[in-house]
């Protein structure tokens, strides 16, 4: 299924090509912006996930599930199976399963002509763990290979959490499947090990929020008139590839636009005075980055400035609000009471989406900022901080970093844009 940003990505494909013509996603090495060129890759500071780690995190699981009484957890394609396995796996409608009992190691069910690939990369992602593959024929029933697998290890009439992203043909199948099975949601035991990041995780996470920002200003310094939102967004993505990683804008909207906070699919030029905000980022090791910078062409009014100034201001609100045991919809009102008392009106008259989201293997993730979620954040949990103004028919502007709860408070993984004159100033 397309993502919204996807799906405005190549609706607007189509459009820039009407208005750019073949030559516009052309960039050789004499063409490129300087700013652009200087970029240098940044790869080699990766220090990538261990079998060890991802055998500590199945440790972590299993003391989890005993916590909340179940007796295992199956994992689809997705972040969760990664995560736990370092397996990275392409869905599709072959049922490909990792089941984590809460007490033995884990064993997987794949397509036969799909097990050289899954012993592989089982075996690069655990180390020299075990590898149980149980694996079924084009023509089989897969549910009755895992069926027999449970039955084996006295699982089949036990307590089974569904990891929340699963598609639903094999949940409905599964459960249809294990009639004598309790089914609950593996949220838990998945959210409850990956929301917080260790060390490592954040180390990578900071890496890849400092190569979206790289690319982001070496973007900005290369704007000129007459660009499209979707030349701009293919600046950004070769501004990462020259510093070593798969990203960019995948939102790019000018003027007008920009009060859109998720874009439209009008095709639109820059001029001179116009704002442009950048929305996006990239992987580093399965870690995502998601920052949003507003930048001016030229020179922003004083009507600009001053909205800026009262979302830098909410930004910081939220930032000096987050900490250790604060409720996440607390943040959120942080940020949101700045943008009230400006005069934007309450509630979600002009910030019309909540603060933030976590963030870290998926774009987003657990916990949300946004009113009503009493859930209160720890140390190590990774979200976005993104206060926005949008007015309808003049302009938006929106300003996202990513945040990480530290023991004594919150702290952005990237520099705060300071000003819409110079939005990459070193401070």
């Amino acid at each position: 299924m397309l993502s919204r940003r996807q799906l405005l990505k190549r609706s607007g494909l189509a459009s820039a090509a009407l208005l750019t013509g073949a030559n516009a996603w052309s960039e050789t090495p004499s063409s490129m912006s300087p700013h652009i060129r200087k970029l240098t890759s940044r790869r080699h500071e990766v220090l990538p996930i261990s079998p060890t780690e991802r055998l500590a995190r199945q440790q972590r699981a299993r003391e989890l599930m005993a916590s909340e009484q179940l007796d295992a957890i199956l994992l689809a394609e997705g972040t969760s199976l990664n995560y736990f396995t370092g397996v990275r796996w392409w869905g599709s409608e072959r049922l490909t399963l990792a089941v984590m009992p809460a007490r033995g190691q884990p064993f997987f069910v794949c397509p036969a002509f799909e097990e050289g690939r899954a012993r592989e990369q089982i075996s690069q992602g655990t180390g020299s763990a075990p590898v149980d593959v149980h694996t079924w024929e084009e023509d089989a029933n897969p549910y009755e290979v895992l069926v027999n697998a449970l039955r084996d290890r006295e699982l089949s009439a036990g307590h089974l959490g569904l990891e929340e992203s699963m598609r639903f043909v094999f949940s409905d199948s599964l459960r249809k499947a294990l009639p004598k099975a309790a089914f609950s949601s593996a949220t838990p035991i998945t959210a409850g090990c990956r929301a917080i990041k260790s060390p490592h995780e954040i180390a990578l996470m900071r890496l890849a929020s400092e190569v979206t920002h790289a690319a982001y200003e070496a973007t900005y310094r290369s704007l000129r008139t007459g660009m499209t939102s979707q030349e701009i967004s293919a600046l950004t993505a070769l501004a990462h590839q020259r510093l070593g990683f798969v990203g960019e804008a995948d939102l790019v909207l000018i003027g007008a636009y920009s009060a859109f906070p998720h874009g439209s699919l009008t095709p639109s030029r820059l001029d001179k005075g116009d704002i442009v905000l950048m929305d996006g980022g990239c992987d580093v090791e399965g870690y995502k980055s998601d920052i949003t910078r507003t930048v001016v062409l030229g020179t922003p009014t004083s009507r600009m400035r001053s909205i800026f100034e009262t979302v830098k201001l909410a930004q910081e609100a939220a930032l000096a609000t987050a900490g250790p045991g604060i409720a996440c919809g607390d943040v959120d009102a942080a940020a949101r009471r700045v943008i009230s008392e400006a005069g934007f009106g309450a509630d979600y008259a002009r910030f019309t989406h909540r603060l933030g989201h976590g963030i870290g293997m998926d774009g987003h993730e657990w916990p949300y900022l946004v009113r009503g979620n009493r859930s209160l954040l720890q140390p190590g949990v990774t979200t976005s901080n993104e206060p926005g103004i949008y007015l309808p028919g003049e302009f938006g502007i929106r300003l996202e970093d990513d945040m990480v709860i530290t023991d004594t408070g919150a702290e952005l993984l990237t520099p705060r844009s300071q000003s819409l004159d110079d939005p990459f100033a070193r401070t």
